[in-house]
């Protein structure tokens, strides 16, 4: 049995590409039990973050399992989009898998959630049938050197998530967030982190918003903030000095329009944006509003590279590590 990754990344394609191949959380199980169904795919585990999609197959023949695999992507993608694909075969499959799980591969060095995402891309295809002896050896080795790794380097030193390094991007627009008044559209955990991460450096308000209203409520009450409907955040917009937004939607949630709407009232007031959401949840457009900043997800990266630097020696340490699991 061999073992083949395929996928792209923050690295090798922007967001506008990786919000075409991402899968929704909860169908990553349906999703790799669906790829079983291709000739020459024996099991499947399917993982679509924020930053990337990687399909992982367990086959007899790693060429034909990977064809099967690329002419099944292929049919719902062009050829320019398919460009941004990488391709990793046997062993480069095992390192990239460890890698990826230590946080080596992050947008944001050393960043946990990876780890977390994986375990749940795993589980999520274990329940629906779609790993056999390969994939769950593979796995599960996987979470047993990202363990290791965190508990004996220091890679997670500083910023370790992309909503940290938002708050700090916020920081250096504003100077501080002092008085300022934060609205989170999406309730979880991504958004509760960012609002945590605010609140602890100053800011004084805090709205949330969320398609299930219980949720937003739920947060709200947990953070000290207030919570508004679905349908009624627009309202917010006037005073909302910095926005975050991370939900599920496959279309854009806040448009360059309705900012347009409430500048007079606003008094044209600078208006900070942070989309950390893929597929993209605010309108590009709105970034080209005169006193209006935004930064979707790969922008973020600019800080993400600075931490990079400083962790040069841990990263030795771990990519050491790694080839001992191996």
């Amino acid at each position: 049995m061999e073992l083949v990754c395929l996928g792209l990344n923050h690295e090798t394609a922007p967001v506008e590409v990786r919000e075409h191949f991402s899968v929704a959380v909860e169908q990553q199980g349906d999703k790799a039990r669906e790829l079983m169904e291709l000739s020459n795919v024996t099991e499947s585990v399917v993982l679509s973050t924020c930053n990337r999609t990687e399909i992982y197959i367990g086959t007899e023949q790693a060429e034909q399992g990977a064809k099967a695999l690329y002419e099944h992507l292929a049919s719902d993608h062009d050829a320019v989009e398919m460009q941004h694909l990488y391709q990793k075969v046997g062993s480069e499959a095992r390192e990239h898998l460890f890698s990826l799980v230590s946080g080596l591969d992050s947008m944001v060095l050393g960043e946990t959630e990876i780890f977390g995402q994986v375990k749940q891309a795993y589980q999520q295809a274990l329940e629906s049938g779609a790993t056999k002896g390969l994939l769950n050896k593979l796995f599960q080795k996987s979470f047993t050197v990202g363990k290791r790794i965190r508990t004996n380097t220091k890679i997670q030193m500083g910023q370790t998530s992309v909503g940290s390094v938002a708050v700090d991007l916020a920081e250096k627009i504003f100077g501080n967030l002092k008085g300022s008044h934060v609205m989170v559209i999406g309730a979880g955990d991504m958004s509760r982190q960012v609002a945590q991460s605010m609140l602890s450096r100053g800011a004084s308000e805090l709205t949330v918003t969320n398609r299930t209203h219980t949720r937003a409520v739920e947060l709200a009450e947990e953070l000290g903030g207030s919570a508004v409907t679905f349908d009624s955040w627009e309202e917010t917009l006037t005073a909302a000095d910095v926005i975050v937004s991370s939900t599920g939607a496959t279309e854009p949630v806040l448009k360059a329009s309705q900012i347009e709407a409430v500048r007079k009232k606003r008094k044209y007031r600078p208006l900070f944006l942070i989309d950390i959401a893929v597929p993209r949840d605010i309108e590009s457009g709105a970034g080209e509003i005169e006193e209006v900043y935004l930064y979707d997800i790969d922008k973020l990266q600019m800080l993400a590279s600075e931490a990079r630097a400083s962790r040069e020696e841990q990263v030795r340490i771990c990519q050491q590590m790694i080839q001992e699991e191996l």
